[in-house]
C-alpha cells in the first residue's frame, strides 16, 4: 500500500483549507432552517425567495453590470498597455509609465479607493462632473484597477510572441492593422481571454474600491452582503452565492474546454501543414 508523502498530504489539507468552506456553504443553502447554524433539513425555499428580495437581486444585477463593462474596458486598456510596455522598447518616460501601469497591483486598496474618492470630488467641484457618485465610478474605478492585471498577463504573452509571423505577413503586403486583428489577436487570445475573466471577478468581488467611490442607489453585492452579514448571515446569501459560484464554474469549464478544442485544431492544422511539406518536398 503506497504512503502518502507530507507533500500529498499538505497539497489535500490545502485544497480542502480552500474548497470546504465553499461546500459547506452550497450545504447551507438547502438548509430549512432560517437559522444558519441550525440544520432544519433540506429546502430549495431561500432559491425561490430571491425573486421576492428586490433589494438583493437588484444589487447582483449592479455588480454582474458593473462587472461586464469593467472587463470590457480593462481588457481594452490593459492590452493597449502591454503593446506599449512590450513593442516600444525606447521612449521618453517609459519607467513612469510602467510604474504607472503596475502601481494598483501593489498599492492598497484602502489607499487607491481614498484617492478616486478625492479625485472625483475635486472633478465635481471644478467642471461639475461627476454630479454624484454611482455605477459609472464604480465602473471608473474597477476598470483602473483591473486594467495593471490585464496588462501583466497580455504582457507576458507578447514577449513569447514570434515576431517573424507579423514580419512576414506584412513582408507579403498586410497592413499593420490588419495583421494585428487577424495574426496578434488569435494568438494572444487565451491572454485576453484570461484578463477579461480575472477582471470580472475581481471587479465582482471587490468591497473596498466599491464602497468609497458609490453613491446612494449603488450598492453592489459585496456591499450588501457586508452590512446584511453585521446583522447575521441570512440563507438568502448562501443562496446567491451557491448561484454564482455554479456560474464561475460553469463559465471557468466551458471556457477551459473551448480553449483545449481550440489549440488541438490549431496542432492538428500544425501538423497537417508540415506533412504536405514534407509532401511536397
Amino acid at each position: 500500500m503506497k504512503r502518502w508523502s507530507f507533500t500529498n498530504l499538505m497539497l489535500v489539507a490545502g485544497l480542502a483549507f480552500i474548497y470546504l468552506p465553499m461546500v459547506i456553504l452550497v450545504i447551507y443553502s438547502f438548509n430549512a432552517s432560517r437559522l444558519v447554524t441550525v440544520w432544519g433539513g433540506w429546502s430549495v425555499q431561500w432559491y425561490t425567495g430571491l425573486l421576492d428580495n428586490a433589494q438583493l437581486m437588484g444589487a447582483v444585477m449592479r455588480s454582474l453590470e458593473v462587472a461586464f463593462y469593467t472587463a470590457i474596458a480593462a481588457t481594452a486598456l490593459g492590452t493597449l498597455a502591454a503593446f506599449v510596455l512590450t513593442r516600444i522598447p525606447r521612449f521618453r518616460g517609459r519607467t513612469l509609465f510602467g510604474g504607472l501601469v503596475t502601481a494598483p497591483l501593489v498599492m492598497p486598496e484602502v489607499i487607491t479607493g481614498l484617492s478616486l474618492l478625492l479625485l472625483f470630488v475635486a472633478m465635481a467641484q471644478l467642471i461639475g462632473w461627476p454630479a454624484q457618485r454611482g455605477l459609472l465610478t464604480i465602473w471608473i474605478a474597477h476598470t483602473t484597477f483591473c486594467s495593471a492585471y490585464v496588462a501583466v498577463i497580455v504582457s507576458a504573452r507578447l514577449r513569447e510572441l514570434d515576431l517573424s509571423i507579423e514580419e512576414a505577413a506584412m513582408d507579403l503586403g498586410a497592413r499593420p492593422w490588419k495583421v494585428f486583428l487577424l495574426i496578434t489577436i488569435p494568438m494572444i487570445a487565451p491572454s485576453l481571454a484570461a484578463g477579461a475573466m480575472m477582471s470580472f471577478a475581481l471587479s465582482l468581488d471587490d468591497l473596498v474600491l466599491a464602497s468609497f467611490v458609490s453613491g446612494p442607489g449603488a450598492t453592489t453585492l459585496p456591499m450588501e452582503i457586508f452590512s446584511a452579514v453585521r446583522m447575521g448571515v441570512k440563507p438568502e446569501i448562501n443562496a446567491v452565492a451557491s448561484l454564482i459560484l455554479l456560474s464561475v464554474s460553469l463559465f471557468t469549464f466551458l471556457a477551459w474546454y473551448f480553449t483545449r478544442r481550440a489549440e488541438e485544431r490549431r496542432k492538428r492544422a500544425m501538423q497537417q501543414a508540415m506533412l504536405e511539406t514534407a509532401s511536397g518536398g
